[in-house]
């Protein structure tokens, strides 16, 4: 008799921003999300997302909460994360406007509400390597330009000008739009299967 798979234990960091649309794109996955905003709900999870809403706002809060630390040891001991928009800031390990708290973890550096504001905010079709031929919806709000990459980060996806904006290292995968809010899974589907095979 084959052994069954585990199922995934997936948190979303649950303190500010999307946390409710990735919980419940999770959930359309067969996945029960972990809402995390104290370090010992890091404990045995298979990964994390970090969702968009206010980057500056949600690194003050991971330092209030303790959460900051503990989050950036396991996500370099190789726990998976995604992180989008925002979360892709909190993923960064260089800022080229300013200072926040941030984990520090990903080799790439990004300028933050890089587009405008709110009222600048647009949708796009955009391929994302591995996801097939059929486009993704991205829905960019404020969202942040990846202004260099490293050369261990590979580029999933692209604007027509070249500017990435789905990027993976190893066991991190950030995007600079929101698949949650245009009714898209396979992103979440490509790290959940992260979760289910570190890197």
């Amino acid at each position: 008799m084959m052994a069954t798979e585990a199922p995934l234990r997936i948190g979303v960091l649950a303190l500010q921003g999307g946390v409710a649309e990735h919980a419940g794109v999770l959930r359309r996955l067969g996945i029960a999300p972990v809402e995390v905003r104290l370090p010992e709900q890091l404990q045995g999870l298979d990964g994390i997302i970090i969702p968009g809403g206010e980057s500056t706002t949600i690194g003050k809060l991971m330092a209030i909460s303790g959460l900051a630390e503990p989050l950036r040891m396991r996500l370099r001991q190789g726990m998976p994360a995604y992180g989008t928009c925002a979360g892709m800031i909190l993923l960064a390990r260089r800022l080229s406007d300013g200072s926040q708290p941030v984990l520090g973890v990903m080799d790439i550096r990004v300028r933050r509400n890089a587009y405008g504001d709110q009222s600048d905010s647009f949708e796009s079709a955009v391929r994302v390597s591995g996801l097939g031929d059929e486009p993704v919806r991205a829905v960019f709000i404020r969202a942040p330009v990846v202004e260099q990459v490293g050369p261990g980060v590979e580029v999933l996806a692209a604007l027509a000008d070249g500017t990435p904006i789905v990027v993976r290292e190893g066991a991190l995968l950030a995007s600079a739009f929101h698949p949650e809010l245009a009714g898209e899974t396979r992103l979440h589907q490509l790290f959940a299967e992260m979760c289910r095979r570190p890197a």
